[in-house]
């Protein structure tokens, strides 16, 4: 029988190796494919899809007692500062998808992907 030490080993080489698991080990931010669906209309008359990048990870955050300028300044109610940055996408590109049609008609049409990732400022975007 295999030690426990074995068994937590190839856990974690196991854990590692899957897909889904290989963004979140590598620390920052980072772009990551996935499958889009597009549609012409709601019935989905014309379709087609396309690997998409979106980006994905984490970046630093930190929270501090307030300094005594900042402590003033607020009446003292502000006496907790945290600092944080988000992943977001810092460049979008268009690609082209090919959508099929009833029949042999095709369409194309132009979506928005990632181009690059940074760690910024915490924001609601819209893209």
């Amino acid at each position: 029988m295999a030690s426990p030490q074995t068994l937590v080993l190839c856990l974690l080489v196991l854990a590692v190796s899957e897909d889904w698991g290989q963004e979140a080990a590598i620390p920052g931010c980072h772009l990551h494919p996935f499958n889009v669906t597009v549609r012409s209309d709601r019935q989905g008359t014309c379709q087609g899809s396309h690997v998409a990048q979106a980006c994905v990870g984490h970046c630093e955050s930190s929270a501090f007692p307030s300094r005594y300028s900042v402590l003033v300044a607020s009446g003292y109610r502000h006496n907790i500062t945290s600092v944080s940055q988000c992943c977001t996408i810092s460049g979008l590109k268009k690609v082209k998808v090919q959508l099929h049609c009833v029949g042999s008609q095709r369409e194309e049409l132009e979506i928005f992907t990632a181009r690059a990732c940074q760690c910024d400022m915490c924001r609601l975007s819209r893209y």
